[in-house]
């Protein structure tokens, strides 16, 4: 099968995890990155990463598929080589500060004199524009404008950072560079790409953040407790008697009522509950308090098979062991199995999205840092061998 992005090379300047991943998901899908690293950093392939874990398991998922080059970027020589890739590059990704990328000659209006058709991806804090344009790109401060961390947790209890702003910013990046390399090849033109984690945050809560802006008013300002759901059938969570939680999501309860109400051993013609205006009206909070008792008489693994057995809109919410060991999850390459050099047989996030034709792949494994130097200074830039030496004794490149 082709690679969709095979021609495609990406130079990647990045210092955070969700830039990086931007440019991984374009590697999975037949892109050439190339990471430029700090060649004065010390690395060690084979040191234990993150507590226990015995490999880096974040920068497995944030540098496969890519080629390192380390170099010294603080350097006249170092900043040239990057300039002589960005020659024969599609594409620069990068989170770095503008302030950083104005000092090194890099910044979008240095690069484009450079390869006007060049498609220039940042991911920065708060935007390319307004008065927070150069604050410091992280997830946390972003996802704490959003308004969404107050109204997560149950009432009572402190905001919930989700961390999912760095992923939403990726695929945007990934997806913005994608429509930007369809537009080129029609026009020949280059551009700017910016997505920034208060833009990705805020895509996450669109739904909630929509409903306000066309409503605005104070109940879309503070937790609600998933006992005032106005719905008894939808998105409620109910408790098992083993500690674990259903997640009950049927909002047509006419439609889902007669399998349902046999599940749970009520009466389809129960006065009570028998029409939809009954069930998300006056007897809501009774249908409420009735379904909490039930669900706390049977354990998770009872209430899951009665639901698959039905059919039913709902399921068990899961900890992370579950995605681990699903085979849906690995039969759909959602998660992977491989082999990793010096550690063995270990486990990874796959490929979110399926295509039948050009498939993601995981060629390669995260490289050390300044693995493929020598390589990529001969084989796009055409340095010889005692040129490429002559940098390395310099420490110009690693």
């Amino acid at each position: 099968m082709s690679k969709a992005l095979e021609d495609v090379v990406v130079v990647e300047l990045t210092t955070t995890f969700g830039a990086a991943v931007a440019s991984a998901l374009l590697a999975d899908f037949g892109a050439r990155v190339i990471r430029i690293e700090r060649a004065s950093t010390a690395h060690e392939e084979s040191a234990p990463q993150r507590g226990d874990a015995p490999w880096d398991y974040e920068a497995e998922l944030a540098h496969r598929n890519k080629l390192s080059l380390a170099l010294d970027l603080d350097s006249d020589t170092g900043r040239g080589i990057v300039r002589e890739l960005l020659g024969k590059a599609d594409v620069l990704l990068t989170d770095w500060p503008r302030l950083a990328l104005e000092q090194r000659g890099l910044d979008y209006t240095a690069v484009c004199a450079l390869k006007p058709e060049i498609i220039y991806a940042r991911e920065t804090g708060f935007g390319p524009k307004g008065p927070d344009r150069d604050l410091p790109v992280l997830d946390e401060l972003a996802a704490a404008r959003t308004g969404m961390m107050p109204i997560l947790p149950q009432p009572g209890q402190p905001p919930v950072y989700a961390g999912t702003g760095p992923m939403y910013a990726a695929v945007m990046i990934a997806l913005g560079v994608s429509i930007a390399l369809h537009h080129r090849q029609a026009t020949g033109e280059g551009q700017e790409v910016d997505v920034s984690l208060l833009a990705g945050n805020m895509y996450g809560a669109s739904l909630d953040l929509q409903a306000f802006l066309a409503m605005g008013g104070e109940r879309f300002l503070h937790p609600a407790s998933r006992l005032d759901a106005g719905n008894p059938m939808s998105g409620v969570l109910y408790p098992s008697s083993d500690g674990r939680w259903v997640c009950v999501t049927m909002p047509d309860t006419d439609r889902w009522w007669p399998g349902f109400s046999a599940m749970v051993g009520l009466d389809p013609n129960d006065p009570r509950f028998d029409t939809h205006e009954k069930r998300c009206g006056e007897y809501r909070l009774e249908m409420l308090r009735v379904l909490e008792e039930i669900f706390r008489q049977q354990p998770a693994a009872h209430w899951k098979r009665e639901l698959t057995e039905r059919q039913l809109s709902a399921d068990i919410i899961e900890q992370f062991d579950y995605p681990a060991n699903d085979p849906q999850s690995f039969r759909n390459g959602y998660i992977l199995d491989l082999e990793r050099p010096g550690v063995g047989r270990v486990k990874t996030i796959g490929f979110p999205l399926f295509m039948s034709e050009t498939p993601g792949r995981l060629n390669r494994t995260a490289p050390c840092r300044g693995q493929h130097s020598a390589e990529i200074l001969h084989d796009m830039l055409g340095y010889s061998e005692d040129r490429i030496g002559e940098l390395q004794a310099k420490g110009v490149v690693a």
